[in-house]
C-alpha cells in the first residue's frame, strides 16, 4: 500500500487554461478518496499524474516520500480502471483476471489462487470461462476492476467506472467495491460526478472546480458545511439552497426547511411546486423572490399557488461571503 502527495500540483495543455492549479491533498496509505467535480473540473487530469500518464507543469507527486516524476507508470505499482472497461477480447475472464500477473511473473499456482480469491469477492466465478463479448456492462466493469486488482498494486486508481452502467448496477458495483477495498486494503482514489457515488464510496471527499480544490474533508462535513456556494450547489439532490440575506448567502438544506401553515411565523412564501419523490416530496417555494426547496414527509395540504410560512433554523444553517459566480479556492487540507 502507499501514501499519496500531491504537492503544489499544477497541469497546464497548450494554448489552453490551465486543468490544475496549485493542488495540496495527501491521501494516506488504505484511505478511500473520492474526488468530485463536474466535467472539465480536473479530476481525471490529476489521476493520470497519479498514474504517470501525463506530467505536473509544476509541483510533483510523491509516494510514500518517493517523489514520482521520473518513475514510468509501469513501475509505479497502480492499477487503473476507466470509465469503459479495457479487456483484452482473445482471453476469458480468467485469462483477463491472470493477465498483469503473468507479465510479472508471478507462480502459476499464486495466480490461479488470486484469480479464485478476486472471483469470489466481484461475483465473477461463473463466468471465468467466458470472452468479453459474452458479458453485460456490468460483468465487463467487475471483470475490469478484477484484472486491476488481481495483481495487488499498491493503489487503485479508478476513472469514473460506472458512469455509462445504469442504477442498479451502479449501486451493486459500489458495494463491491467497498467490500473489495475492506478485504485488501489498498489506496484507492476514485474519480466521479456522481455526489451521491463520492459521498458513498470516500473516507474523505475532495472537490475540484475549474482546476482548484475547494474542499476536503468526510462526506458527512462536505454535505453539511460546504466551504463555498459552489460546493453548496454541487453537493446534495437536491442542492442546499443559497439565500441572499443583507449582502451574505445563507445557505441551508432542503431537509431543514420546515413549511408551516401561513401567519405561524414571519417568513410568508408561496409554493411554486410540488414534486412527488416517493419516500418524500420537494415543495418549491418563492421567498420574496429567491427560489427555496424544502423536503417534506407529508405534502398533505400543500398546493401550488398556496400561501404558508417557513421556518429557517440558523443552527443548521451555513454562511458564505462570497457570490457562486466567485467560485474563490482554498487548498487547505484538515
Amino acid at each position: 500500500m502507499a501514501a499519496i502527495e500531491f504537492r503544489g500540483v499544477s497541469r497546464t495543455f497548450p494554448a489552453g487554461r490551465p486543468a490544475l492549479e496549485g493542488v495540496d491533498l495527501a491521501v494516506a496509505d488504505g484511505e478511500r478518496l473520492a474526488v468530485l467535480g463536474p466535467s472539465g473540473s480536473g479530476k481525471s487530469t490529476l489521476l493520470r499524474l497519479a498514474a504517470g500518464l501525463d506530467r505536473p507543469t509544476a509541483g510533483g507527486v510523491w509516494f510514500d516520500g518517493r517523489c514520482m516524476d521520473d518513475v514510468p507508470p509501469h513501475r509505479r505499482d497502480v492499477g487503473l480502471v476507466f470509465q469503459e472497461p479495457t479487456l483484452l477480447p482473445y482471453l476469458t475472464v480468467a485469462g483477463n483476471l491472470e493477465f498483469g500477473m503473468k507479465a510479472r511473473g508471478v507462480a502459476r499456482d499464486e495466480r490461479r489462487r488470486r484469480v479464485a480469491e478476486v472471483a469470489a469477492m466481484l461475483r465473477l466465478d461463473g463466468l471465468l470461462g467466458r470472452r468479453p463479448s459474452e458479458l453485460s456492462g456490468g460483468e465487463r466493469q467487475r471483470a475490469a476492476i478484477g484484472r486491476s486488482v488481481a495483481r495487488r498494486p499498491a493503489v487503485l486508481l479508478l476513472d469514473e467506472p460506472f458512469s455509462s452502467l445504469d442504477l442498479p448496477l451502479r449501486s451493486a458495483l459500489r458495494r463491491d467495491l467497498i467490500d473489495l477495498h475492506d478485504r485488501l486494503g489498498m489506496t484507492l482514489i476514485h474519480v466521479t460526478h456522481d455526489q451521491g457515488e463520492a459521498l458513498a464510496i470516500g473516507h474523505r471527499v475532495a472537490v475540484l472546480d475549474l482546476g482548484r480544490l475547494v474542499q476536503v474533508g468526510p462526506p458527512r462535513e462536505v454535505y453539511n458545511r460546504p466551504a463555498t456556494p459552489f460546493v453548496a450547489g454541487f453537493v446534495g439532490d437536491p442542492p442546499m439552497n443559497l439565500i441572499p440575506t443583507d449582502g451574505r448567502l445563507m445557505g441551508i438544506r432542503p431537509e431543514h426547511v420546515r413549511v408551516r401553515p401561513a401567519g405561524e411565523t414571519a417568513l410568508a412564501a408561496t409554493v411554486a411546486r410540488v414534486e412527488d419523490r416517493g419516500d418524500s416530496t420537494l415543495i418549491t417555494l418563492d421567498l420574496a423572490g429567491a427560489r427555496v426547496t424544502a423536503r417534506v414527509a407529508d405534502p398533505t395540504g400543500l398546493r401550488e399557488g398556496g400561501a404558508v410560512a417557513l421556518d429557517l433554523d440558523p443552527a443548521r444553517a451555513c454562511w458564505f461571503d462570497e457570490r457562486p459566480t466567485e467560485r474563490k479556492a482554498s487548498t487547505k487540507l484538515p
